[in-house]
């Protein structure tokens, strides 16, 4: 079978790559084509366009860029053309992918769609395009398929993949002797993956680090962000890792991640965390108007109460992020109720293998 997938960020990439793993369990002679990154290209050949290229976050951004988009939507549409996939496979990027399903269907592929768009946290009116477009919808969030059903569209809850990758990880016991780390306890910083979000998060962060001298503070590099980019921010005392991020979380004391992904990964270490964002002040208040759930963290949004400390654009300051840091590091006063949170977290996850599952729904769908 022939699939053609689409990722356009840093965990689309992750998820992608374990779900191409998936089908190549399943199906030995699957072909590939995709957008993605190097994660992806480690599964199998086939990478035509890498997503440090193309990644665009904001209201604002996205309208300084259209000509680039509308070209880059125009070069997919003819590769998938070229290619003649047996299903076409969504990753994310709604912005883009639900344009190009809607080609997609209409030229006759089958589609799928792993990792559903968020439309429960706004702009709820793409459910109607999912109904037009899309053949099977995966749900890697428990609440999700309880929240599909008003919609007409197929979808399966199939686990999320980011507990089975976590679990597989084998932690590299040299990590900090590899990197000239020393021994003291180590905080991660996860700033995000966007130079929007690192330009807006990482100076708060290193301020919060020359507070707290007793600890090692260790950036986990985006793969898409050259290590010039952070240089204007860096100094002595803070360290950058690149492609290590799951052995920075697993030796950490505590992290201060940016929403999104970066969460649930800290979650799913037992990473005590403080969760942080900011965005152009613009974008921000656009979104504000728009967004209609009451969390950024996939913690909270899962779990739907406060179970970790948010601190969101004006709020996003050195004095509130350092007094959290303390709170949720061993033996502070909150570190206990975030290990009973995330406690509740994985038990809400289970132990489904998302990337076998979504494969075979798909492998099934491109057999039709």
């Amino acid at each position: 079978m022939k699939y053609f997938l689409i990722a356009g960020e840093a965990s689309g990439d992750l998820l992608g790559a374990n779900l191409m793993e998936g089908i190549r369990q399943k199906d030995q002679a699957a072909t590939f084509q995709y957008w993605g990154g190097d994660l992806m290209q480690q599964q199998a050949p086939g990478l035509l366009q890498h997503y440090k290229e193309i990644n665009i976050m904001g209201f604002v951004e996205v309208l300084m860029r259209l000509g680039s988009i509308f070209k880059n939507l125009s070069r997919c549409k003819q590769q998938i053309l070229a290619f003649k996939p047996d299903v076409v496979v969504f990753i994310d990027y709604p912005g883009f992918n639900i344009r190009i399903a809607r080609f997609a269907k209409h030229a006759g592929y089958k589609t799928a769609y792993f990792v559903a768009p968020k439309i429960w946290a706004w702009n709820e009116k793409r459910g109607y395009k999912l109904e037009k477009y899309i053949d099977e919808l995966l749900l890697i969030f428990p609440f999700e398929a309880d929240y599909f059903k008003k919609w007409n569209v197929k979808s399966t809850y199939v686990g999320n993949p980011l507990s089975q990758i976590i679990k597989n990880f084998k932690v590299n016991h040299d990590f900090l002797g590899s990197n000239q780390l020393s021994n003291q306890p180590v905080i991660a910083l996860l700033p995000g993956s966007r130079k929007q979000e690192i330009m807006r998060i990482l100076p708060v962060m290193m301020k919060v680090a020359a507070r707290l001298p007793a600890y090692q503070f260790v950036i986990a590099g985006a793969p898409s962000i050259d290590k010039s980019y952070y240089q204007s921010f860096l100094n002595g005392q803070v360290k950058i890792v690149y492609n290590q991020t799951y052995d920075l979380l697993s030796c950490a004391k505590a992290s201060i991640v940016c929403s999104g992904t970066a969460s649930l990964e800290a979650a799913f270490f037992n990473v005590p965390q403080v969760c942080c964002y900011a965005a152009n002040n613009i974008s921000y208040q656009i979104a504000i108007r728009f967004v209609k759930v009451k969390y950024v963290s996939l913690v909270n949004i899962n779990l739907n109460r406060l179970a970790i400390n948010e601190y969101i654009q004006h709020d996003l300051t050195e004095e509130n992020v350092s007094n959290e840091l303390k709170s949720v590091l061993p033996g502070g006063i909150g570190y206990a109720q975030q290990m009973e949170n995330y406690a509740a977290l994985h038990k809400l996850f289970g132990d489904e293998n998302a990337g076998l599952k979504a494969a075979q729904i798909i492998i099934d769908l491109a057999k039709v």
